[in-house]
């Protein structure tokens, strides 16, 4: 007989709900750069402050590269994955600025990063080994109580996993190995489902209905599994309206849009330097100094994960007012707005009102029956075995080590 989901523990010692980390249980910590320079909302911000650390005399490098316990200039280390950077110590670095990547900064945030494992103190090789165009990044927000937000996001970029709330959460890839291969799933996850919901569940409808129907909680992100064919088809249907939504297009798919009159315009040019950002609820209009947007529904701007709403973080990153506190080359950035941005924030708006939209769908989910943890059980869903849980050994290339030297994996 099938159970409620009651947020369980996600051992499989009770009736409850699986964690996501059961269902895919390989994942990785969030990235750390040690050093704030070397992520930026513009790339031509990081060439700039590549050029001013190379080109600075020895004492005046040291003191703009911010060393750490886990980097300084003259720390041995190797390449990241599938990146031509230097692996001298940076110390003697004089070449040119290896080309910034576009990254998942957090949740709907998209910022650049300077690809130079010697400049990042945990970077996450392991991250960086199975990211192609056929991976998606499944992160975990971080548990918030009385947090309204979506418990997970999705990209196709590689993701910093950084938490609003500061709360750490995990990166889990849907594949351990490059070009789509190896679901990180639950061995016997699959086999389980397509015996209830047909031959046609593969990996990506697991995510899919992840992204539909997880929950957050204080063990990590809940996931409950329906019995019912019908209710996995309308959250597979769903989650995959989501997918679509937060991969932005990539892969050749369609950007967010929203419907004709309710598509955010800018109504009056944002200025140089916008000092701060209002809302107002009455008009619907979004304010950036003297600039004007409107059409904003009010759940773009009221949407938030880990409490902090996502317009007000994503425009404090780019701010003037955002940038006072910020000393040596973090401080170094253009003295005025791009038109770039307006673009992105246009986008955002869009995606958060939207996202907003589907919420009544996916709380349609919650009911169940579900599968219940004895049938994970006995189909050796759970436990989860230990290597599941272990980067697979990915040997598609060599990679460059400390001096020059090549990596052994």
């Amino acid at each position: 007989m099938a159970a409620r989901a009651t947020g369980g523990s996600g051992d499989g010692r009770d009736a409850g709900a699986p964690l996501l980390d059961d269902l895919m249980p390989w994942s990785v910590r969030p990235l750390r750069t040690g050093r704030p320079w070397v992520i930026a909302p513009d790339a031509g911000w990081l060439r700039a402050r590549w050029e001013r650390l190379v080109r600075a005399p020895a004492e005046e490098r040291e003191r703009l590269f911010g060393a750490t316990r886990a980097r300084t200039p003259r720390t041995a280390v190797a390449a990241l994955p599938g990146q031509a950077t230097g692996t001298g110590r940076f110390a003697r670095e004089e070449g040119p600025c290896p080309e910034p990547v576009r990254i998942a900064h957090g949740p709907f945030d998209e910022q650049w990063l300077l690809p130079d494992h010697r400049l990042i103190d945990a970077a996450r090789p392991e991250l960086w080994r199975v990211a192609d165009d056929h991976q998606l990044f499944a992160v975990e927000h971080g548990y918030a109580p009385r947090d309204t937000g979506p418990a997970l996001s999705v990209t196709g970029l590689l993701p910093d996993g950084h938490s609003p709330a500061g709360r750490p959460g995990r990166i889990r890839p849907l594949f351990r190995r490059p070009g789509g291969q190896e679901p990180n799933l639950a061995p016997g996850l699959l086999d389980l489902l397509r015996a209830r919901h047909g031959a046609a569940v593969t990996a990506g409808s697991v995510l899919a209905w992840v992204l539909a129907a997880a929950r957050p909680s204080p063990a990590g992100c809940v996931v409950p599994l329906p019995a019912d064919p019908a209710r996995w088809s309308a959250g597979v249907e769903l989650g995959q309206e989501l997918l679509r939504l937060q991969l932005r297009g990539a892969g050749g798919g369609e950007r967010p849009r929203l419907p004709g009159g309710r598509r955010p315009y800018v109504r009056a040019t944002v200025p140089p330097v916008p000092e701060a950002l209002e809302y107002d609820a009455e008009t619907g209009t979004l304010g950036l100094g003297t600039g004007r947007i409107a059409p904003v529904p009010a759940g773009a701007w009221e949407f938030r994960v880990g409490g902090v709403r996502m317009l007000e973080l994503w425009f404090a990153r780019r701010s003037a007012a955002g940038a006072k506190d910020a000393d040596g080359l973090a401080a170094l950035r253009p003295g005025a707005w791009p038109q770039a941005w307006t673009s992105e924030l246009l986008e955002l708006i869009t995606l958060l009102a939207l996202l907003d939209g589907l919420r009544p769908r996916q709380e349609a989910l919650a009911d169940g029956p579900w599968i219940t943890a004895a049938e994970l059980r006995a189909a050796g869903v759970l436990p989860v075995a230990a290597a599941a849980r272990r980067p697979a050994s990915v040997l598609g290339h060599r990679e460059e080590g400390p001096d020059g030297q090549f990596a052994l994996l």
